[in-house]
């Protein structure tokens, strides 16, 4: 393990262009997707061979869309913690 901190203008940046992603349009989106699957996994809404093979599939795609909207959001405050670390122990260089 390296004793060395640092974080960068470049990575500063990152951090926050990273954040606005994750807690504007990438999570809404993938909120909004799941809620349009839901709708269409629903036979009294969509049916029909194809929509069948849609809603066969659609649970799995649904439970790795949820995983994703937690793991994203995990990484959101790791970073942020680990910046704001940084940036207290004097590696804003």
């Amino acid at each position: 393990m390296s004793d060395r901190v640092l974080s960068t203008a470049i990575a500063r940046d990152a951090i926050s262009a990273f954040q606005r992603i994750v807690t504007g349009p990438l999570l809404q989106q993938i909120s909004e997707l799941n809620t349009q699957g839901q709708i269409l996994s629903e036979p009294s809404n969509w049916d029909g061979r194809l929509a069948a093979e849609f809603r066969a599939r659609w649970a799995d795609t649904h439970q790795k869309l949820i995983s994703t909207q937690q793991a994203l959001e995990e990484l959101r405050r790791q970073i942020q913690q680990i910046n704001q670390n940084i940036m207290q122990a004097g590696g804003n260089m």
